[in-house]
């Protein structure tokens, strides 16, 4: 592998269409302003280095970035590239990971609108991202442990599992297709209208108006704070171990609650059935009745 170590690169297409190449403790950064430093390469190994140049890695194979920063000027930097491992490193671009596939991305720091989208396989660990419209149209995801603030998030998924992650969001998981969400925390306006097959298992659902127009919903196991005007429109299947402000003309199955301040039934097409279950009289939990 041909190693390039300790340079300073700002020229357009700097190291285009290279291979099997280790780029290690080097800045793109300059008057030139050089575009596209490593496109249409393949077996990139990057290290320690600070991008603050365009559109770096388009049309990559086989792609490696450890402990780099991609700072705000390094926008669009991953595009139509497959095979990508990412660690410790800092994305702060914008659009920094679109129309990919087979990404690996642990311990990172991610400030990038438009982040994600159109990804076909992703997985996502130890991570933080700021993000608007995050990961939007991608498919086969699994994230654990991941932190997200942002607005917009996972709409249009599909097929994905996120683990022991808190997403402080809006409108997240629109028009979903196939989610698992365990161990986790969702806070944020209006969560996953118009999804099909979402589950949501042993998590915290904050905000207001959550689960309407859902097909396949379920929730197991689940609390739900500040809630309101719940799962109109809704074909779901819930029980919930906390007390809920309303809950609004579901469409089909049931939801299975300790309390709900409000009970609207006034679509004569909502069919869902509210069952109030009265808590354990030895421990007060509402799940064991």
């Amino acid at each position: 592998m041909k190693i390039i170590e300790k340079q300073t690169l700002d020229q357009e297409r700097a190291l285009y269409g290279s291979k099997n190449l280790l780029v290690k403790d080097c800045v793109f950064d300059g008057p030139a302003d050089g575009e596209s430093a490593l496109k249409e390469c393949q077996k990139i190994e990057v290290e320690g280095c600070f991008w603050n140049l365009r559109y770096p890695f388009w049309h990559d194979h086989g792609l490696k970035i450890k402990d780099t920063e991609l700072t705000q000027m390094c926008r669009a930097a991953l595009w139509y590239s497959d095979h990508i491992e990412i660690t410790g490193t800092k994305m702060h671009g914008i659009k920094a990971l679109r129309e990919c596939s087979d990404v690996v991305i642990k311990n990172c720091d991610i400030i990038s609108p438009e982040f994600g989208w159109s990804v076909r396989g992703i997985q996502m660990e130890d991570t933080r991202a700021e993000s608007e419209y995050f990961m939007m149209r991608s498919e086969n995801l699994h994230f654990k442990n991941v932190e997200f603030k942002g607005k917009y998030s996972f709409q249009y998924i599909k097929n994905a599992v996120f683990e022991n992650c808190n997403f402080d969001t809006k409108d997240a998981f629109w028009h979903a297709e196939n989610v698992t969400v365990k161990n986790s925390v969702v806070k944020g306006e209006y969560l996953a209208w118009y999804s099909d097959g979402l589950t949501l298992e042993n998590c915290k659902i904050i905000g207001t108006q959550p689960l309407c127009y859902c097909k396949n919903l379920k929730l197991i196991h689940c609390e739900m704070i500040d809630t309101d005007l719940a799962f109109e429109k809704s074909k779901v299947e819930a029980e919930v171990t906390t007390p809920v402000i309303s809950i609004k003309n579901p469409k089909e199955g049931y939801i299975k609650v300790p309390q709900v301040g409000e009970i609207i039934m006034d679509d004569e097409t909502a069919k869902g059935k509210v069952i109030i279950n009265e808590p354990c009289r030895k421990c007060s939990n509402a799940a064991c009745a």
